[in-house]
Formats: structure tokens, C-alpha cells, sequence
């Protein structure tokens, strides 16, 4: 775009193709079927574009297509202005096209004389200014009807009124025959096309309005943009408005007041008003406000007509005439300190309040006090000087902003002992839980979360920052439903970091025996396969095993609950048979929970006793590892059961151990090679005859556990006396028992 020019209902921006038109607000003096007429949305009307050569009828027929901006003319545009009633667009040929707003509807188009650079319309929209390329200034009246040298009627006129090496100008915005205009270096001020005496300026037309006009000297802004001073701008009087002040200062009120009625503006009602003021002339005051519409100056002037003292009268003129200092002055020498201390609240001057406050005699208002320290506070913290600001809301106790302020000065310490300090349930408790959550501070935030009775909240906060055994205990304490979710959630969080052991403590404590056996025989069976540490793996498979008691006699509890009041055999039996399905169902080990720990106990028992030279207490231990082949490798147990064999001297276990061996699928070539190779070397020497000896019998026998087995020594128990764990349930041969103080397999004492 390379015109812009906008109203108060619109926008306007023009190539020098067409124009664009962007209808920001509706106007408040529109009818109701107005506003429904042009209150679309944006694809509707509130945005369109017009091609200059279109003629628009302002029935809704412009719309938004780009493709129209960029059509040639052979007439471009070379200037627009627009009021709220108006768009006049001018043309290089001389022509000025006018629409209507908000309608956009052609409704004439003018000829000039001249090509227009700069075109500005009067506050009626009743003339328009044209300031053409060479810099000549001409009116042109728009409504005006002229008969032409046809002897036809056309609408407007071109005013006689011209006007050389202009360069600005500007309409008063309440006179439509009112303007200033730039001429070189001096200002001209006209009245129905008369000048004034020039002003020296070379300042630009800024504003003119209530006979005064603003100058900005934007050459000397220009020198240094970064750091403008205010005495760039100048206001200007005009010559009315001069007069109308030295008349009153000279001659007086009542004779002024006629030659204001002679020239009637409300500005200068307002002069008039101003110096009857002054002189606590309140008839002509309120006469001279009424004449210039200002509602506020008569309620004023009522409101002085009411008051007794001469001196409050000129006490409230001070202060209108933002005279503060004078009227605090004259307040005090009344002693009405609270009139000084109503004026500085109104003027924001909490300073001053508190000043006044402190300073007085009698007791102050505490709070009155309280506020003043409160909007101290509030002027520092506006201005991020949250230090002085903490002092200041110290003072005026407000517990909310010392909140925000120990925040943003990350005075967590104080931040807390403001929340210690708090009622429980006090609205403010939340907001202070959460600064903490957003710092990560756990602790604090739950502890503020507890003393407002929210303790889901609380219970989020662990969550969200990964506290989650103060979540669980949390949880457990105010017997939360949500407790299981919050396990689940915590415990894959554990996992995905690979902590499975912590995982395990967690549904331990929480008494999720069930998930926690699940994990620990997971644990176990992965540190089986690694085939490094038996006794680490037989730890692993007992602590399972405890786990699974612990969740049979939860589960066993839980039913008896259930079919309390019921005791029969039946619901009992029933409930045991449900839970070693759903165990059964989910754990390879749910019958007999203790077969990973009793094959480990035997496997190492077997080692120790073959290093400790007792080779037939070896061979004895060793057979009962056949039936763990699905916990222990094969390999591993029939090399055992072939090397205690072998040097117990029992050749024929020893030889079925090889062959068994041999016949291993799992076995690679060279491996199955080595063992028949071995096999050959020993069975060449010494013959696999069946050499079965008295006392291995009953191991042999005992393969399908007919017989109970000591777990300390790894024989049948042939007695009828013997010692059984509390724990596990495992046997002890009677003088076995008498050597330890707790059970050989699980270590229960």
C-alpha cells in the first residue's frame, strides 16, 4: 500500500490500483439493523477490497480476492482521505471519486483542476483540503449545487480561497470552518477562509481541537529518535482564545462573559468557567460549564455551593486546578487531615498517605494503614523490586502478594514459613502448593497440600516429581481407592529404569504379594540363566518362595473374610481351590513354590559335600537333582551326578549319568564328542556292572518323594521322628537338628 488513512470505525490502505477496506469496529450510533447490516464476519464484508475502476453499489457486493489488487488502471490513485461518513479516493487525472461509509457505494465523482498529493476533509465531511503536487493549497465544497458554463447543475464547487507552497494542514476537529496550515515557515490559523496573524513554526500539524493547536517538531525529534524531550511538542493558542484570556485577566468576568456570548466555543465557556472559579464566582461558573456541556464542572460547582468555610471552598478549587500541594496545605491549616490524606489516595500518593498517617497526632487508621503499606508494596512489585516490596506487605499483612514476592525472589525458605504460619484450610495454601510443585520442591508442596485437607493433590504432587514412596504412604495412610493404579504407575516407572528390586520393596510394602512374587521369580530366573552365583540364585528363588506364602495366606485371609458367617467346608475349600487357580494360572511354581530353592540347596550341598571328601553323601544329594531338570540345566546336574558317581565308585549310576548326557540335544558336537571320549576312558578301566550298595536305595526309591529327604544332608528320612520347618514345611533328620539354629534351606530360624 501506499496510502493509508483510517476513522474510527475503518481502515483504509490504497495501491495505486485499488483500495482495501478493513471495518475494525462498528460504530456506536448505528441503528440495530445497521449493525446486523455490517457486523459480518471477515469472509463477509468486515474485510474487502475494491478495484478503482469499480463501481460499488454498497450492497454488500465487495469481498476479499487479492487477484483484484493487482489489475492495472490507466487512471491510478494518487491520494485518499476518509471521516466517518466518507471515502473520498483522488485520482492522477484529477477525478475524485466519494463513497459512503460503512456501505462502500459510489455516490459522485468530482473533476479538479489539479492532481492531488494530500487530501483531508472537515469534521462534517462538508469540504475538503487539496494540496496538488506544486505545493498550492484549494477547497473544494462537496455539496455545493453550481450551474457550470453548459448551463447544466453539478454538485460541488472549487472556493476562490488559494494558497502557495503549502505543506501541511490540518481541520479542527469541532469547527468545520476552522483549519491551520503550514506555510513555510509560518503557521496560518483561518476562519471561514480568513487568516489569522502567522505563527513562526516549522513544526508539524499534530492536533487541532478546543482552539488550540499541537506542533510536533519532528526535524529535531529526527536528530535523536532514542531519547525525545517533550519540548519538542508545542501547543499553540489561537487568536480567539488569547483574546478571550487577556480580556478576562484585564476586564473581568462579567464583561468577558458578554463577548464570549458574542463569540460562542465551549473552550472558551471553559476559560470563563475556570477564572469564575478562581474568584469562587460559582453562579457564572456553573452558567459557563452548563453553556459548555461539562457535566463533571456542575456537579463541582454544586459541590462547592455546599460547603460553609471560605477556605474549604478555595482548598477544593486548589485541588480541581491540580493545585495538590496547595490544597494539602490549606487542608492541614484546617486540621482536616483526612481531607489531605482523601486527596493523595485519590492522587495514588501512597507515599504521602503513609507520610500523613505517621505524622499525625491521633491514632491512625489501621486499616487505612494497612492499605497504604498493601499499595506501597503494590508500586514496588509493578516495578520488580520484589525486595521492598516484602516489606511492605510485612506491614499491611497481605499474606497473597508475600506470597507472589518470596516466589519471585526465590525465597523458598520464606515461602514455607508463610505456609506454616497459615490456617489450615486457607485459600491461599493451594497457590503456595503449587509454587513449590513448579520448583520441585516435594516436601513443602505436599505438606501445604495436607494442611488444606488435599490430599489427592498431595498425592499428584509425588507423582508428577517422582517421589513415589511418599506417594504410596500417602496414599496407604488416607486409604485412598486410587492406590493400585498409583502402584502400577510407579512400579513401571521403576522398571523402565531397570530398578526391578525396588519395584519388588514397593508391592511388598504395599502388600501386593502377588505382583511382587511375579517380579522376584523373574529376577530369579534371569539370574539362573547367567549360571554365576548358585547361592545368589538360591536366595533369589527363597525370598520368591516367601513372597508366595505371604500372598496364599493374604488371599487365604481375604476369603475367610468373605465367608465369615458362613464357616462350611464347602466355601472354604472352594475359595482355596480359586486362589491356586489364579496363582496356578501365572506362576509355574504355584504348586510348590519351593522347587527353585530346594533344587539350588541340593545343587550346592552336592558340590559341598563332594569338596568336603564325603563322596557318598555326595551321590546321594545328587540323585535328587534329576527331578529339577526344568530349574537346572541337564548338563549341569547328570556332570554333577557322573562325577560324584564316579568317585563314589558306583559305576552304574555313573554310566547311566553319560549316557544320559550324550543323549542331550542341547549339546554341540565337539562337546558330545568329549563326553563319549571320557566315558570310553573311564568305562575301559572300570566295568558299569550293577553295583547298587545297601543304603541307595531308598534314594533311588524315593525319586517321586515317597520318602521325605533331609534337607542338611540330603538323605531319605527312614525315622519316625523328625523336625519340619514352620516356614517352608522342609524335613530334618532329628540329630541333624540339633546342629543348627535355623532351617538349612530357607535360613527361618
Amino acid at each position: 500500500p501506499l496510502f493509508v488513512t483510517m476513522t474510527k470505525t475503518h481502515v483504509i490502505a490504497a495501491s495505486k490500483e485499488a483500495f482495501y477496506i478493513w471495518q475494525y469496529r462498528v460504530a456506536k450510533k448505528l441503528t440495530a439493523m445497521e449493525i446486523n447490516q455490517v457486523a459480518r464476519t471477515r469472509k463477509e464484508g468486515r474485510e474487502r477490497i475494491y478495484h478503482i475502476d469499480d463501481t460499488p453499489s454498497g450492497s454488500g457486493d465487495g469481498h476479499l480476492d487479492y487477484s483484484r489488487a493487482i489489475e492495472g488502471t490507466r487512471d491510478p490513485i494518487c491520494a485518499i482521505t476518509a471521516s466517518d461518513k466518507i471515502l473520498l479516493v483522488g485520482r492522477e487525472s484529477g477525478t475524485i471519486q466519494r463513497y459512503n461509509l460503512p456501505t462502500v457505494g459510489m455516490v459522485q465523482k468530482y473533476s479538479l483542476n489539479c492532481r492531488a498529493y494530500q487530501l483531508s476533509l472537515n469534521c462534517n465531511s462538508s469540504r475538503v483540503a487539496i494540496i496538488d503536487l506544486s505545493g498550492v493549497l484549494t477547497f473544494f465544497d462537496l455539496d455545493t449545487r453550481v450551474v457550470d458554463s453548459t448551463g447544466q447543475q453539478v454538485i460541488g464547487e472549487h472556493l476562490k480561497l488559494e494558497r502557495k507552497d503549502v505543506w501541511d494542514m490540518k481541520w479542527a476537529k469541532d469547527n468545520p470552518d476552522l483549519f491551520a496550515m503550514m506555510e513555510k515557515t509560518r503557521m496560518y490559523v483561518f476562519r471561514n477562509l480568513d487568516p489569522e496573524e502567522p505563527i513562526q513554526t516549522s513544526g508539524y500539524i499534530c492536533n487541532f481541537e478546543d482552539l488550540e493547536i499541537k506542533s510536533v517538531l519532528l526535524d529535531e525529534i529526527l536528530k535523536n529518535p532514542e531519547h525525545p524531550n517533550k519540548d519538542y511538542i508545542i501547543n499553540f493558542e489561537i487568536r480567539s482564545l488569547r483574546d478571550s484570556r487577556a480580556l478576562i485577566e484585564k476586564v473581568g468576568i462579567e464583561e468577558s462573559s458578554q463577548f464570549i456570548e458574542d463569540n460562542p466555543h465551549p473552550r472558551l465557556w471553559r476559560l470563563l468557567a475556570e477564572a469564575a472559579l478562581q474568584k469562587l464566582d460559582l453562579q457564572t461558573a456553573e452558567q459557563a460549564f452548563v453553556r459548555c456541556k461539562d457535566y463533571q464542572g456542575i456537579k463541582f460547582v454544586k459541590r462547592l455551593g455546599n460547603l460553609q468555610s471560605e477556605s474549604m471552598k478555595q482548598a477544593e478549587v486548589a485541588a480541581y486546578f491540580s493545585r495538590f500541594e496547595e490544597a494539602e496545605r490549606m487542608y492541614l491549616n484546617m486540621d482536616r487531615r483526612d481531607l489531605a490524606i482523601g486527596l493523595r489516595i485519590k492522587l495514588g500518593d501512597w507515599f504521602r498517605v503513609l507520610q500523613l498517617l505517621k505524622t499525625g497526632s491521633g491514632d491512625s487508621d489501621d486499616a487505612l494503614l494497612e492499605q497504604a503499606h498493601n499499595a506501597i508494596g503494590d508500586y514496588f512489585a509493578d516495578r520488580q523490586k520484589w525486595l521492598n516490596a516484602v516489606q511492605y506487605y510485612v506491614q499491611g499483612r497481605n499474606q497473597e502478594r508475600l506470597a507472589e514476592c518470596y516466589y519471585m525472589l526465590e525465597d523458598y525458605q520464606g515461602l514455607e514459613n508463610l505456609a506454616n504460619s497459615l490456617p489450615e484450610n486457607n485459600k491461599l495454601l493451594p497457590d503456595i502448593a503449587y509454587m513449590f510443585v513448579r520448583v520441585g520442591m516435594c516436601e513443602q508442596a505436599v505438606s501445604a497440600f495436607l494442611k488444606c485437607n488435599r490430599p489427592k493433590d498431595a498425592v499428584d504432587t509425588c507423582v508428577h516429581l517422582n517421589q513415589w514412596n511418599k506417594a504410596v504412604e500417602l496414599a496407604k495412610n488416607h486409604n485412598m481407592k486410587e492406590i493400585g493404579s498409583l502402584l502400577a504407575r510407579y512400579a513401571s516407572h521403576l522398571l523402565e529404569k531397570n530398578k526391578i528390586l525396588d519395584a519388588i520393596e514397593l508391592y511388598r510394602k504395599a502388600n501386593y504379594f502377588f505382583e511382587a512374587t511375579k517380579l522376584m521369580f523373574k529376577i530369579a530366573d534371569e539370574e539362573a540363566k547367567k549360571r554365576t552365583k548358585p547361592l545368589r540364585v538360591k536366595k533369589l528363588y527363597v525370598l520368591s518362595a516367601l513372597l508366595i506364602e505371604q500372598c496364599h495366606e493374604q488371599m487365604q485371609n481375604a476369603q475367610r473374610g468373605k465367608v465369615k458367617g458362613k464357616s462350611t467346608e464347602t466355601a472354604s475349600a472352594l475359595a482355596g481351590l480359586l486362589e491356586d487357580d489364579v496363582l496356578s494360572s501365572t506362576n509355574r511354581f504355584a504348586d510348590n513354590p519351593w522347587r527353585g530353592a530346594e533344587a539350588y540347596h541340593f545343587f550346592i550341598l552336592a558340590q559341598r559335600q563332594l569338596y568336603k571328601g564325603s563322596v557318598d553323601a555326595a551321590l546321594k544329594t545328587a540323585l535328587h537333582l534329576r527331578d529339577y531338570e526344568d530349574i537346572i540345566p541337564a548338563v549341569e546336574i547328570y556332570s554333577l551326578l557322573a562325577l560324584c558317581a564316579c568317585a563314589n565308585r558306583a559305576f552304574d549310576t555313573c554310566s547311566k549319568a553319560f549316557v544320559k548326557l550324550e543323549s542331550l540335544e542341547t549339546l554341540r558336537p565337539e562337546q558330545r564328542q568329549q563326553y563319549e571320549d571320557l566315558a570310553l576312558e573311564i568305562f575301559t578301566r572300570h566295568c558299569p556292572k550293577y553295583n547298587k550298595k545297601p543304603d541307595l536305595d531308598d534314594v533311588l526309591e524315593s525319586g517321586d518323594g515317597k520318602l521325605p529327604v533331609c534337607v542338611a544332608t540330603g538323605e531319605p528320612i527312614l525315622e519316625y521322628r523328625f523336625w519340619i520347618c514352620s516356614v517352608c514345611k522342609h524335613c530334618m533328620k532329628a540329630k541333624e537338628a540339633n546342629n543348627y539354629n535355623f532351617c538349612p534351606l530357607c535360613h527361618s530360624t
